[in-house]
């Protein structure tokens, strides 16, 4: 399954048993941002802000007074079930009256989480990778034109005596057609470091 992320924030409101939830979902890009965003998102008045986050093999999450695992993790497990990576979710609850019993805050904590993020705009997180090529002055042009079709970026291009030394990024997928196009194009006078 290919990961996504967030586009922008999204929230996502139920009620249940008069208890109202509010879901609040946040692109984040580290572990400092995911805090952030969730002390932003707490709503002080309430009776609780549960809250989960991942970034890549990180996550964390809070239960924040509700019995011991009731909200935090069914929040995480929302964000894993839906594949999303790179998030912060938070779910404010005001409490109605009525006691909802440990599966029934699960549902309702997992339910919110999976419900923002299921109608929430995605993108795709591409796997990037840096790859290290030096070739000589006379495959310059096929060189950038392999590059170009490999839509690579170029991150720095220097040159010495003999050549040209480039580093580029690309999605990994792309690496293996790169080196392909370069070997046809230049002969296989391309000298390829891709330690990754």
């Amino acid at each position: 399954m290919s990961l996504h992320t967030l586009a922008a924030p999204a929230t996502h409101a139920i009620e249940v048993k008069h208890s109202r939830f509010l879901a609040h979902a946040v692109p984040v890009e580290s572990t400092a941002q995911a805090m952030q965003a969730l002390a932003a998102a707490s709503i002080a008045d309430a009776s609780h802000n549960c809250w989960a986050w991942r970034i890549g093999d990180d996550y964390r999450s809070s239960d924040d007074g509700e019995p011991a695992g009731t909200a935090g993790r069914p929040i995480l497990a929302a964000i894993d079930g839906q594949g999303i990576d790179r998030v912060a979710v938070v779910v404010t609850r005001w409490f109605g009256g009525i006691k909802l019993g440990a599966g029934g805050l699960v549902r309702a904590y997992g339910g919110a989480a999976a419900e923002c993020l299921r109608g929430a705009e995605r993108i795709a997180l591409v796997d990037l990778r840096e790859v290290a090529l030096h070739a000589p002055f006379d495959d310059l042009g096929n060189v950038h034109a392999a590059i170009a079709a490999a839509c690579a970026e170029k991150l720095a291009e220097t040159f010495d005596p003999t050549g040209v030394r480039l580093l580029v990024r690309l999605p990994r997928d792309e690496v293996d057609a790169l080196k392909l196009r370069l070997r046809d194009a230049t002969r296989n006078r391309v000298r390829i470091d891709d330690n990754g």
